[in-house]
């Protein structure tokens, strides 16, 4: 087997060492950068010295990027360079800004295409967009990192994309994994043999059953989890246990709505501090839910494995007329030392909405909670203390169990 880099097996003490510099270096260039000056305002950035320090820090949302780009277009000062000083500007539904950059392996895809096997002598069939969004550049660009071809296909035109496939003799696919079924099936219908081997997808639920269809047909399907904002966060190997972390990001799983991290194994909000020099984005918090898996990955790969997108951590409810949001159940949480954790269940009764609170602690008056839910909440509720180590562990903290038929 061999490895992208030797990045990919350091020893856990040598990779915390090297991305502790890491950090403190996109520290330094933060403070270059007005956005992240105003949002670490409050913060002695020169008391974060390793990655182990990380959670002292605010957690940067793509709201916080949407406001500061209105005001301050195109990135909103959370950029090292401005807009003409990258290859590319991007522009994702919100809208929201990103750089880009042609240098090697920018977006660092090629870790993932590399461990999916793709590599000289492919020519990948890119049917992610170019239009506006990334996605199309973030593959393209992590395929010349491998030394492969590309054909730019796009979406679309599916009739044109076998056509393509068969005469340019693509060997690997890239794109959303559902897809590349929509090839292969107008390719059956066509008459049309294709020689791919290899898909490298993303954007979207790669489900089982799906992967293995490609595989009856010869093709292996590997997934990754990126964004327009981070690139590669992590990505799947041959070993298919898990995605192995990227090793240029650093990755939290926290508690939705707060900057608190979770025990291992615990479902939270996925938070992600960049290495790229160029974008230096520090505990930006991307709303999906993951959790962190014990172990290392068969593969040899030597970096912390996460299980996956588990769906997305932003459980704002509307109860009794009025939104309740995880960040008010985390202040909830702070209000009291004794509190471990907390999570509020609405539920109907007859036609009328109703709220409970359910509080993991050691003791505590059920009655103070009561009138600390309706200060925090601004809504009055039932209130259960539970002991410690209660509740689920699957990152709820606000569960509506409504049935809307």
């Amino acid at each position: 087997m061999t490895f992208y880099d030797a990045l990919e097996t350091r020893s856990a003490d040598q990779r915390a060492a090297e991305q502790s510099a890491g950090l403190r270096e996109q520290l330094a260039r933060a403070k270059s950068a007005p956005g992240f000056a105003a949002h670490f305002a409050d913060v002695d950035l020169d008391a974060i010295q390793t990655i182990a320090d990380l959670p002292r820090l605010p957690v940067l949302r793509k709201s916080d990027l949407s406001s500061a780009q209105a005001k301050h277009p195109p990135f909103g000062g959370f950029a090292v360079k401005p807009a003409h000083g990258f290859a590319h500007v991007f522009q994702s539904p919100g809208p929201i800004y990103e750089p880009g950059g042609v240098d090697h392996d920018w977006w660092r895809m090629g870790r993932f295409l590399h461990a999916a096997g793709v590599g000289q002598g492919d020519i990948v069939q890119n049917c992610f967009g170019y239009h506006l969004t990334p996605a199309g550049m973030i593959f393209e660009n992590g395929a010349r990192a491998v030394g492969a071809a590309v054909l730019p296909a796009g979406t679309g035109q599916t009739e044109l994309q076998v056509t393509a496939a068969r005469d340019v003799g693509c060997t690997a696919y890239a794109g959303t994994p559902d897809y590349l079924k929509v090839i292969l099936d107008k390719a059956d219908d066509m008459g049309v043999s294709l020689k791919f081997s290899k898909a490298a997808v993303g954007g979207g639920a790669l489900f089982p059953s799906l992967r293995q269809a490609y595989a009856d047909r010869g093709i292996s399907c590997l997934q990754c989890y990126a964004t327009a904002d981070l690139g590669n966060i992590a990505y799947e190997s041959a070993a298919m246990e898990g995605m192995i972390i990227d090793e240029h990001v650093i990755v939290e799983i926290v508690t939705p709505g707060t900057g608190t991290p979770v025990a291992e194994g615990e479902v939270g909000e996925v938070v992600v501090t960049s290495l790229n020099p160029d974008y230096p984005l520090i505990r930006f918090a991307t709303g999906d839910l993951s959790a962190v898996l014990p172990g290392q990955s068969p593969c040899g790969r030597t970096n912390l494995r996460i299980k996956g997108w588990m769906g997305r951590a932003d459980q704002t409810t509307k109860i009794k007329g009025m939104f309740v949001r995880p960040e008010q159940v985390a202040a909830l949480v702070a209000k009291h030392d004794e509190i471990v954790k907390a999570r509020v269940i609405a539920a109907r009764q007859g036609e009328m909405d109703t709220m409970t609170v359910q509080i993991e602690s050691c003791g505590g008056d059920a009655d103070t909670y009561a009138r600390s839910v309706v200060e925090v909440l601004k809504l009055k509720g039932a209130v259960q203390v539970v002991p410690p180590g209660s509740l689920p562990k699957d990152g709820l903290v606000i569960e509506d169990q409504r049935v809307y038929d």
